[in-house]
């Protein structure tokens, strides 16, 4: 009986996580509750039948997120979530530009980090992040092309038509994309569908696209999928980063570096 009583407590307890973070990854709940890897896969798919989540790759999600998308945190929370590793994670994005570049850089509070990180060299940024626009403005050497729209005062951000239209005569050569889900099967995904519109213009602009993101978006699937994670060039993410998203760096081909 107590391995039984055992078993129905570690489903509950999974159960909860999968309702507080929206995702688990498989590795992680092993190492936590201290059993293997099979036993968990067996609890998602329990918990997955009787209609708890949603199995992933690599572990689950919420199954709420199936018919619609993760709730969006507020911006004054997304500001200071994990903000050490989303501080890393912008140093490290940061030694990648080079003087005489010229980059795009996604809105998103990793974003950000990266723009306070970035080097007061002769480069050009496009943006259009108001966060960004206010990291980079002390920076004199830097030139900063702000792609005008309608502000999204949820994340502080401009979207639309004219923010598309913008990118047309554009060429990068490296796009910093920031990301609201990671999922290995269901690619890089974000809340809200013009974002979504606005990356893959950004993507079509640059040469190299780089996703920056920490790694509680992994295992995260939001309703608007932008590429899938084979469309990366790199990926800059924390040491958090599960044994799936590196070996897929292996078997895709992406450049895996953690802060």
């Amino acid at each position: 009986m107590t391995g039984s009583r055992d078993t129905s407590q570690r489903r509950l307890r999974i159960s909860e996580l999968v309702r507080q973070h929206g995702s688990v990854q498989v590795t992680a709940l092993a190492e936590l509750f201290g059993v293997s890897v099979q036993t968990v896969r067996k609890d998602l798919r329990y918990l997955a039948e009787r209609g708890v989540m949603a199995r992933a790759y690599g572990g689950a999600i919420d199954s709420n997120a199936v018919g619609g998308p993760v709730a969006e945190p507020a911006y004054e929370v997304k500001r200071t979530e994990r903000l050490e590793a989303k501080r890393r994670i912008g140093r490290l994005a940061a030694t990648l530009v080079k003087a005489g570049d010229t980059i795009a850089i996604d809105s998103g509070t990793t974003a950000i980090q990266l723009a306070e990180a970035m080097p007061n060299i002769e480069a050009t940024v496009v943006t259009n992040d108001f966060g960004v626009l206010t990291a980079l403005t002390p920076k004199n050497n830097v030139d900063i092309v702000m792609l005008g729209g309608e502000l999204r005062r949820k994340n502080m951000a401009f979207y639309g038509g004219l923010t598309v239209d913008a990118l047309d005569a554009l060429h990068v050569d490296v796009v910093f994309l920031g990301v609201d889900g990671f999922d290995l099967e269901r690619g890089i995904t974000t809340h809200y569908e013009p974002e979504a519109m606005l990356n893959r213009k950004m993507i079509e602009a640059a040469r190299k696209v780089v996703a920056i993101t920490d790694s509680s978006k992994f295992g995260r699937i939001c309703l608007h999928r932008i590429i899938p994670v084979s469309g990366l060039d790199a990926l800059i993410t924390d040491e958090d980063a599960p044994d799936e998203v590196r070996e897929a760096s292996r078997q895709l081909g992406f450049d895996l570096l953690l802060a």
